[in-house]
């Protein structure tokens, strides 16, 4: 805060830096390939932040392990890394369903995905999760959304229709950089979109839940009816 009372932005990100370092150092480490993946990732498109990275990605194969799912459904694929960081936490038999809308990812990711040695345990599908994952005929035990956050709310139903009770849900990007509690993104329709769904969820006796302020912010949903 300066001498007018007002943030310092940067020195805030500085210490967001500072503190995702400090956090890095004190987990386990992240294998050779992901670094590999997240720096080709940050290369190669345009949007590289998207991808998970270290720390959550470390923290979605730990949640796997805790959840012991069988089947996992996630939305938004993007490079393959949250994909290979859940798979690094199944079981034998477990299987990660991902969808990608965007065809002009699949060259980079299948690569990736292909080369891991999860392999398989994913099964990669390029196009709209909303309309082809109910057609799968699984019932998920977990799923991870990650997609176009202007339909988080349509993600979300077709989700919980096809989990089953006792399942989990994480919805990743529900702090959106802090956009979700200021006024000068009141006419975004990303930051719309995900404030839509957190009153969405919020709302919904269905499940319980809670937000951990974690890089961007990410849900964690448990349907219980």
């Amino acid at each position: 805060m300066n001498r007018h009372g007002e943030i310092n932005v940067p020195a805030l990100q500085s210490v967001e830096e500072d503190i995702n370092n400090y956090i890095a150092k004190h987990i386990d480490p992240e294998s050779e390939y992901l670094f590999s993946l997240y720096r080709a990732t940050n290369i190669h498109t345009v949007h590289g932040r998207m991808a998970s990275g270290h720390i959550q990605g470390q923290l979605l194969k730990m949640l796997v392990g805790m959840i012991k799912p069988k089947n996992i459904l996630e939305v938004g694929t993007f490079s393959g890394y949250s994909a290979i960081s859940m798979a690094n936490g199944l079981d034998s038999d477990g299987k990660i369903y991902t969808f990608e809308i965007n065809d002009e990812m699949e060259d980079f990711t299948r690569k990736w995905i292909e080369g891991s040695d999860v392999a398989n345990k994913i099964v990669f599908n390029i196009g709209d999760a909303n309309i082809l994952a109910p057609k799968l005929g699984i019932d998920f035990d977990m799923a991870f959304i990650d997609g176009d956050k202007r339909t988080y709310i349509e993600t979300y139903e077709m989700t919980m229709k096809i989990l089953r009770k006792g399942g989990y849900i994480l919805a990743d990007n529900t702090l959106w950089d802090g956009h979700v509690i200021d006024p000068a993104y009141d006419r975004d329709r990303q930051t719309i979109g995900i404030r839509n769904f957190n009153d969405h969820v919020a709302a919904d006796d269905r499940v319980e839940k809670v937000i951990l302020p974690i890089r961007d912010g990410l849900s964690l949903i448990k349907k219980i009816k």
